[in-house]
């Protein structure tokens, strides 16, 4: 009886070993989509991320939750990296660094989308190459 009662504790004490601990913090999802697409469903919170409203779009049309432009490129850096894809490296190290300075509405925009759906709106064309892949990997770095 011994024997079966030992038996049973390690084959618990294993299971527990195996399972990952959770995670208090709520993960947010965060996607990135042009402006000039059409809203859905599965948008959740819809942020523009831009300093400048896309061209030719009224606010009905974007459907916006919020548009926080401090926390876009200066208009000095934007013009500088002008989207080459040579400049990327430096243009995402710089603007990391604009980020850095404004860390109350980076904080309040990471308050906003705990737990939730949230969509990255930018006019940019090239996604990859934009400031929307910064913006998202430090809202979802651990802070």
């Amino acid at each position: 009886m011994k024997a079966a009662a030992r038996t049973g504790a390690r084959t618990r004490a294993r299971t527990r070993a195996k399972r990952k601990p959770r995670s208090k913090r709520l993960r947010s999802l965060i996607a990135i989509k042009r402006a000039y697409e059409k809203p859905a469903a599965q948008d959740g919170l819809r942020i523009l991320i831009d300093r400048l409203w896309p061209w030719g779009l009224s606010k009905a049309k974007l459907k916006l939750d919020a548009w926080p432009r401090e926390l876009s490129p200066s208009t000095a850096l934007r013009k500088w990296y002008g989207h080459r894809p040579e400049r990327f490296a430096e243009f995402r190290r710089r603007y990391s660094v604009e980020l850095a300075h404004n860390p109350d509405r980076l904080d309040a925009l990471r308050a906003m989308i705990k737990g939730c759906t949230a969509t990255l709106l930018t006019a940019t064309r090239d996604l990859e190459l934009s400031h929307a892949q910064v913006l998202r990997r430090i809202l979802q770095r651990k802070k």
